[in-house]
């Protein structure tokens, strides 16, 4: 027996790998097995130009054996093996990887690496995070080729000498330490495999059993896929016990290489809107899964796809459970993002009542991607669905609403305001309604956002039925007794803007209201009341912002109100500042409640003395 120091500070390193490198000691099989596999791929790639290699009897693949009585577990394959030179140079030198080597050979004959994982060579050493003692038994596939044993306690050397392995290929049995003593069940080791290595092309046997599946299905052909088997595969990833809603199975060739398969749920997870969610999309290095949630591989707006990607270009750190912002990766990422995006696009058009339980579920969610990602505006905008106010509540697109413009109507237009059971009753809405003209009820928080970076539509600019003032030419026709209420009313407005005074922006008579007495809007330009008391109830200091009081000249109290201004009467501004009052409440907020409660009074007390 040779013993040998290591040629790094070994100490050091283990340590830095069995505390600090990775995340869950349950990994170790998931190296373990991805090095096996390895080996065998390595084995069958040499085998087509060496016919001279050992072979071995029936199907090769992966073994997994545990020794209750000795505490330990052994991994095995029949695998490419190692030389003595090999052993010393691969396992002797921590962050030494045959694996890559062998990759950037490959690289050099322009054949790609094949995809094969191990890249960083540290993954063999992760055993010593279950392990105080490591055996390597091995023999070469080379001919002539002398078996070797390696083995080490973690210390600075190993030993290396003569071994027993007959056939080709590797086992690596390790000596359990005892606050590691639950990788020596088979339960454990079953489920582990299926976490972690499920969909390894070769098969992993535990005691004769095997325990992945037979196939990965993102591996094969889509047009030989069945619905069924889209279906029993999106459960297993997911967990989720309903059908998917739709998926999208491709590859990607040539200079990024990739496979997917996206999956959208029938329903949204109840944590969904949490901030701490992780998206449910499985990250994949040649079938072996490297992360559970790879939430850097889709925008934040879609982190409700569920399903898995599977590629060998992206980077990773070197325990394999972190993505390395790269080129790559951001390229991923795009496609994937156009992928479901147009998978979407597809739905709606194919199957709009699916479609529109898409929406329900997830809308909310798919509209932060105007904030998040101005690449996918378009494909975005083709997506959007509202409710409406000709809708009868049911979704329409943008452009079925511009389809459907009425003559003259050169604008969508649109109201923003979160309390759903108050929009469509909103007084501003009035004139529009009784020129038949459709408007877009925007009744979720993340709607403002969406229209701040929405401004038009196929050339069609979208206006805020709640900016500024209507143009002319969407008022009322003229007539004599509308015309005739206006110039009574004028006067009673200049009143009004003096007895109001820093209360309002503005007092204006409206081109909105047909049958409310008033209204108040937002200033052209400025913060509308929805985005401030959505930012209020964030907890974000915002000023308050001044309003316009519009009223309706045409409405009984109004023409009272003028009447008696016009006659010089006093006593009227309590019934002046109800109209304030009447604006503020029908827009659910009351700022001064015992002005109004003294002004209503008196108010009942004049109807009382006229009755």
């Amino acid at each position: 027996m040779e013993s040998h120091r290591f040629n790094a500070d070994v100490r050091q390193i283990l340590d830095l790998v069995t505390h600090s490198l990775y995340s869950d000691r349950e990994i170790f099989l998931r190296e373990l097995v991805s090095n096996a596999s390895d080996a065998l791929d390595r084995a069958r790639f040499e085998s087509l130009s060496n016919e001279d290699l050992r072979s071995v009897e029936g199907e090769p693949g992966i073994r997994i054996s545990v020794d209750t009585d000795a505490h330990t577990i052994t991994i095995e394959d029949d695998g490419i093996g190692l030389t003595a030179d090999e052993a010393r140079e691969h396992l002797g030198t921590i962050a030494h990887s045959g694996t890559r080597a062998f990759a950037e050979a490959l690289k050099e004959k322009g054949e790609g690496s094949s995809g094969l994982v191990g890249q960083f060579g540290v993954g063999f050493y992760s055993s010593f995070m279950v392990a105080d003692k490591v055996v390597v038994e091995t023999l070469s596939a080379r001919p002539d080729s002398e078996a070797v044993r390696w083995s080490c306690d973690g210390g600075e050397d190993y030993a290396l000498e003569p071994g027993s392995r007959e056939v080709r290929g590797t086992s690596v049995t390790l000596h359990l330490r005892e606050d590691a003593q639950e990788f020596g069940e088979l339960d454990e080791i079953k489920q582990i495999v299926q976490r972690h290595s499920d969909f390894v092309s070769w098969p992993i046997l535990i005691e004769d059993e095997r325990a992945n599946q037979e196939a990965a299905l993102w591996t094969r052909n889509p047009s030989e896929v069945e619905d069924d088997d889209y279906q029993a595969f999106y459960r297993h990833v997911s967990g989720d016990w309903q059908d998917a809603l739709t998926w999208v199975h491709f590859r990607a060739e040539g200079t990024l290489e990739y496979q997917a398969v996206l999956f959208v749920p029938q329903k949204r997870p109840y944590e969904l809107d949490r901030l701490d969610y992780k998206v449910g999309l499985k990250l994949f290095q040649k079938r072996v899964k490297i992360l559970d949630n790879a939430d850097q591989l889709l925008p934040r707006y879609l982190r409700w796809i569920r399903g898995v990607v599977d590629s060998p270009d992206v980077q990773l750190n070197v325990s394999r459970e972190i993505l390395q912002q790269t080129p790559v990766l951001a390229s991923i990422k795009k496609q994937l993002t156009k992928k479901v995006l147009k998978q979407l696009k597809t739905l709606s058009k194919k199957d709009p009542a699916k479609y529109g339980d898409f929406w329900t579920e997830f809308g909310h969610i798919l509209k932060e991607g105007f904030h998040e990602d101005a690449d996918q505006k378009g494909l975005l905008t083709d997506l959007l669905r509202f409710r409406t106010t000709t809708s009868d509540g049911e979704l329409r697109s943008l452009a079925e609403i511009k389809a459907d413009l009425k003559e003259g109507q050169d604008t969508i237009w649109f109201l923003a305001d979160v309390d759903k059971a108050r929009i469509a009753k909103n007084p501003m809405l009035e004139s529009f309604r009784k020129k038949d003209w459709e408007v877009l009820l925007l009744d979720e928080p993340v709607d403002e956002w969406v229209v701040m970076h929405l401004r038009e539509f196929d050339e069609v600019p979208l206006k805020s039925v709640a900016h500024g003032e209507l143009p002319e030419e969407e008022s009322e026709d003229d007539d004599p007794i509308a015309e005739a209420a206006k110039a009574q009313a004028k006067p009673l407005v200049d009143w009004m803007k003096t007895l109001l005074g820093e209360s309002v922006a503005d007092v204006r008579l409206s081109n909105r209201l047909t049958e409310s007495p008033s209204v108040l809007v937002n200033q052209e330009g400025a913060m509308g009341a929805n985005l401030e008391r959505i930012l209020q109830a964030a907890n974000q200091e915002v000023g308050a912002q001044k309003r316009v009081l519009e009223i309706n000249a045409e409405h009984p109290m109004v023409k009272t109100l003028a009447r008696l201004n016009g006659e010089g009467k006093t006593g009227i501004e309590p019934f002046a500042r109800l109209l304030l009052d009447h604006a503020a409440i029908a827009e659910g907020r009351m700022d001064d409640a015992e002005g109004f409660a003294g002004r209503l009074q008196s108010l009942m007390e004049k109807a009382a003395e006229a009755l």
